[in-house]
């Protein structure tokens, strides 16, 4: 009987409940799609659809003063709308991990995503978030489970930024 190798969200999924992740935020992203599949249909679990990223920050922040951890997912596009909120994330020592799938790199089609790309770790850096690019699907996990321990071991925002050449770049049709 041949066994399939598990895709890397399955694997990022398995860590998360590794780590006992509870709250799972998220604005709807392509690259994010089974991951969140994984999330909603894990009773251990609660998946929070968001209507903007920095919603997903002050989630967060009620997860961990409630006792619970969570994590956030976004896409590079989004990390814009999380700034200011970062810095109360900075102030008050709030663990914060950060998945962030990346658009306006490798193959980009959308010339309104590369802006945001580029910036995307100046900006996170500038508010104190350390980042920690992936650019190979097999060291995803791996990367994930060390950022989830960095952050909730020493109270910092971490961000996992998954390259869109992982990704995949989406195609204009």
């Amino acid at each position: 009987m041949a066994t399939t190798k598990p895709s890397w969200p399955d694997l990022i999924h398995r860590v998360f409940r590794d780590q006992r992740m509870r709250q799972v935020a998220y604005v709807p992203d392509f690259g994010h799609a089974r991951l969140i599949e994984l999330v909603r249909a894990d009773r251990q679990m609660r998946a929070v659809p968001l209507t903007t990223e920095e919603e997903g920050v002050a989630l967060a922040t009620g997860a961990w003063l409630g006792g619970e951890r969570s994590v956030l997912l976004l896409q590079s596009s989004g990390v814009g709308n999380c700034i200011n909120m970062l810095g109360m994330i900075q102030e008050c020592r709030i663990p914060l991990l950060m998945l962030v799938t990346m658009r306006g790199q490798w193959g980009e089609f959308n010339p309104w995503q590369v802006p945001m790309a580029q910036a995307t770790i100046p900006s996170l850096t500038a508010m104190g978030v350390v980042v920690q690019p992936v650019d190979h699907a097999g060291e995803i996990a791996e990367t994930v489970a060390a950022a989830g321990r960095l952050a909730f071991n020493t109270c910092r925002a971490v961000a996992v930024l998954i390259s869109q050449r992982v990704v995949g770049a989406k195609e204009f049709k």
